[in-house]
């Protein structure tokens, strides 16, 4: 089976999500607010996307979508070859905690939980026994360097060790897919950078890598850029083709990159 989404044909073998024609609209009052308006996307496994707009584009309702913490108001979502449009919050719940970890720019850590209990946290929620889960735990924040803070408190972190924990937290149930959400805003450069390098090796290591920003330098990491303008994608660009050109998901040369 095969699927046109922005002038590119793509099998959905190998796929981890699928969107076609996704249309999200809100109420505001007597009026509708058109959030995406027929957004047809494909995104391969492994692949490294950033999805960039300027504010009201349609990028966190769109991030929102991929990440099934909402789904279509028309329009059709798959998600590794599950149809998520039609699922209810129990089922949407279940699939995000197998196959999504997501890292987002505030931590979003329970202040009173030390390193180890913020990690564990989504495995407990999971159905996971005890010995299993504390080492899967123990193995994702080993994985981001902070063995020896694991029983120190959010407050007792820097930011960029609050960030390592949460990205340790999105890794402990194994997802295929990472999004992140704006994930260096809260940081400076240096370590922002230091936490780019954990994502880049996680896409090395065969995560799909999704990230929302509005930062060229971070947006440089990814090979692929979907750019949001009015709820539509305006540009689908992959940075280099196997000649090294820079070139459009529709295969014509970029010219704003």
């Amino acid at each position: 089976m095969t699927s046109r989404a922005n002038g590119l044909e793509t099998s959905h073998n190998g796929l981890a999500l699928h969107l076609e024609n996704v249309v999200k609209t809100y109420e505001m009052g007597t009026e509708q607010v058109h959030a995406l308006s027929g957004v047809s996307l494909d995104i391969g496994q492994n692949e490294y996307v950033a999805i960039m707009g300027p504010s009201g584009s349609g990028k966190s309702t769109l991030m929102n979508m991929i990440g099934c913490l909402d789904v279509p108001t028309s329009g059709s979502y798959s998600l590794e070859g599950e149809p998520v449009d039609d699922m209810d919050d129990d089922q949407l719940a279940d699939i995000r905690n197998r196959k999504i970890g997501f890292i987002f720019q505030t931590f979003n850590l329970i202040p009173r939980s030390n390193v180890f209990h913020n990690v564990v946290l989504p495995l407990i929620y999971g159905g996971v026994g005890k010995t299993e889960r504390t080492r899967l735990a123990e193995e994702a924040i080993e994985k981001v360097g902070l063995t020896s803070r694991m029983h120190h408190k959010p407050s007792e972190l820097s930011g960029g060790q609050r960030q390592r924990v949460a990205i340790a937290r999105a890794l402990v149930f194994s997802p295929s897919i990472i999004l992140a959400d704006e994930p260096t805003g809260n940081l400076d450069s240096k370590t922002g950078s230091e936490i780019m390098a954990i994502l880049d090796k996680l896409h090395a290591g065969g995560h799909t890598i999704i990230l929302v920003t509005h930062e060229d330098d971070i947006a440089d990491h990814a090979e692929r850029i979907i750019f949001l303008r009015d709820g539509l994608i305006e540009s689908d660009v992959r940075k280099h083709d196997q000649h090294g050109q820079s070139v459009s998901h529709s295969g014509r040369p970029a010219s704003n990159l």
